[in-house]
């Protein structure tokens, strides 16, 4: 949401919650979710809230996407309140989405609900039913040819729509409006769920060298086209060595995004602290105090470790 609307947003979620009645407190969870629901239908209604009428899936979009990452960042964090609050605001987005299908007849976050939990009954027969499964890799091979099998009974009853206009494949089932880096993680992970994967990440580092020295040899060309589609292969090669190491790709990267803007920050501080711009710099001292705050990051997380062992 835009800043205004989205603290908007949550001040009215909060508002809603707050009570003085101990009972009211001790609900349980179905009832807190009722609750949620109503306000959400409240907002929505002739009289409700002028932003909260206004949306539609379309523009709820990259509302999703945010909290989904906010999420993720509150878990990093270690903050337990912050981690509680972000998931409140992702179940939020579901509860948005199914209310507006729900105005226009489509479905209900009851049927929301029942399907999630019809799903993982159905793709846990060791668990609720007779079938055995002795270790997680025996689990997922199941998981995935029980969603074949849902695939193909859906396409059995024209239900899946684009599935229909193409040959079953043990890829179906990767979105193709995941993030690149996601989709890349999910379609090598099923692959790699078969047998046709790496012996080792040797392999796969050897691979990444080959697409390396061909993304050289593309710029040697000066085409475009062939450069970016080497630097894709080169991407892709990269992501499955992160599904090989058991590493996902997209948080690796983030934070790997999060370092470099810690860095370059401490590096603009250290600039002003000399009384200049960073960007003014010639590109040798712009190196050097790169190298000066790496090398003081590493030191403040050597102590920390040292701390750490100390008080074991």
């Amino acid at each position: 949401m835009p800043a205004d609307s989205k603290q908007k947003a949550k001040s009215t979620k909060k508002r809603a919650g707050k009570t003085p009645d101990t009972k009211v407190k001790q609900l349980s969870p179905g009832e807190w979710f009722e609750k949620l629901v109503a306000v959400q239908a409240r907002l929505r209604a002739p009289k409700g809230c002028p932003w909260d009428r206004e949306q539609t899936h379309q523009t709820l979009r990259t509302y999703l996407l945010e909290e989904a990452y906010e999420v993720l960042e509150a878990l990093d964090a270690g903050n337990d309140a912050k981690f509680a609050e972000e998931m409140g605001d992702l179940l939020l987005q579901i509860v948005f989405h199914s209310q507006i299908a729900q105005e226009e007849g489509r479905f209900t976050v009851a049927d929301v609900i029942r399907e999630i939990h019809d799903k993982m009954i159905r793709r846990h027969p060791h668990v609720f039913g007779k079938t055995r499964a002795k270790n997680s890799a025996e689990v997922l091979r199941n998981w995935e040819q029980i969603k074949a099998e849902e695939r193909r009974s859906n396409q059995e009853h024209g239900v899946s729509g684009h599935a229909e206009r193409e040959a079953p494949s043990l890829l179906d089932g990767v979105s193709r409006a995941l993030p690149a880096t996601l989709e890349g993680f999910q379609l090598t992970r099923k692959a790699s769920r078969i047998g046709f994967d790496w012996e080792d990440a040797n392999g796969v580092m050897a691979k990444m060298q080959e697409e390396t020295n061909e993304l050289g040899a593309a710029l040697q060309t000066k085409n475009r086209q062939r450069s970016e589609e080497e630097m894709g292969d080169l991407l892709f090669a990269a992501v499955n060595l992160a599904r090989f190491l058991h590493v996902d790709p997209e948080i690796a990267l983030k934070k790997a995004n999060a370092k470099f803007s810690r860095r370059f920050r401490a590096m603009e501080k250290l600039a002003r602290e000399s009384g200049r711009e960073f960007k003014d710099l010639p590109r040798e001292e712009m190196e050097a105090l790169w190298d000066a705050t790496k090398n003081a990051e590493g030191k403040g997380q050597s102590a920390e470790l040292a701390k750490a062992q100390a008080r074991k």
